[in-house]
């Protein structure tokens, strides 16, 4: 039996706040609505009951964010691609920036058990004067646990619309690709974090937020499998391999806590529900 779900979230601008409204089906909900930050940035949870996704399944994530609206997404724990029977699954995500919005996604990451047969989706379609914040971070097993990714495949496609495309797909087969120096070199979580907007960033500005990365990744464990690039002047990209998901993470909140004093002028306000 599959278990599909959609999810839609809009966050506007009312006055000085910034406010969510949602819509759902099947088993994806958004907790609270939450301010640590004051009433311009809304914080939101997703969460998804089943806790992953086998074969067959499909969950379907739209948010948008109106003009002078600011709206920060995360989860409270990782979204589980588990071993299929032959059927994929697929989670799509779909964001949408009218111009002067803000965004930040923020997900944990998405773990691939062996087996699976899995892509996930994100696709960000941003207005002139739009901004966002985003990362994707996946594993690829549990090596902790002594459970390798030792068969499946999973697609990775993240996409702005005629800005920027990335699409990965990693078979657990391909052993040059997930073992060779020239591939992933025996490492098991692949993460990025990027800044995207909506118009062309100024290049001092741009120079600016990979200066500021490259300090950062210079300071940090994984400098040698980690790098910042900017493939379009509307597009800031940190790419990381890691050997667990643990270091990839504390090196992406690291960029995010200083592009966001770089680019929006604000201090970093940890959501409470990483802490947890």
């Amino acid at each position: 039996m599959t278990w599909n779900a959609t999810l839609a979230l809009d966050y506007t601008r009312q006055a000085s706040t910034t406010v969510a409204h949602f819509r759902h089906s099947g088993p994806l909900r958004i907790l609270q609505s939450l301010y640590p930050e004051g009433d311009v940035i809304c914080h939101n949870v997703i969460v998804h009951p089943p806790g992953g996704l086998v074969g067959g399944d499909t969950l379907d994530l739209a948010f948008s964010a109106g003009t002078g609206a600011h709206g920060l997404v995360t989860t409270p724990g990782a979204t589980r691609f588990y071993r299929s029977t032959g059927e994929a699954a697929l989670q799509r995500t779909r964001l949408s920036l009218q111009a002067g919005a803000r965004m930040e996604w923020l997900p944990l990451e998405a773990i691939c058990y062996s087996g699976c047969l899995a892509e996930n989706r994100l696709t960000m379609e941003l207005a002139p004067g739009a901004e966002l914040i985003g990362w994707d971070v996946t594993a690829f097993g549990l090596p902790a646990a002594s459970l390798p990714f030792a068969h499946g495949h999973f697609c990775q496609h993240i996409e702005m619309p005629g800005v920027w495309l990335e699409r990965a797909r990693i078979n657990a087969s391909d052993t040059l690709l997930m073992n060779s120096p020239l591939g992933m070199a025996g490492h098991r979580c692949l993460a990025s974090i990027f800044f995207v907007a909506g118009s062309k960033l100024e290049r001092n500005r741009r120079q600016a937020a990979l200066d500021v990365a490259r300090e950062v990744i210079e300071a940090h464990d994984l400098r040698a499998t980690a790098g910042a690039t900017s493939p379009d002047a509307q597009v800031v990209v940190v790419r990381v391999l890691a050997p667990l998901v643990e270091p990839a993470m504390a090196l992406l909140r690291q960029v995010w806590q200083a592009w966001r004093g770089h680019f929006w002028q604000l201090p970093a306000s940890t959501p409470r529900i990483w802490s947890m």
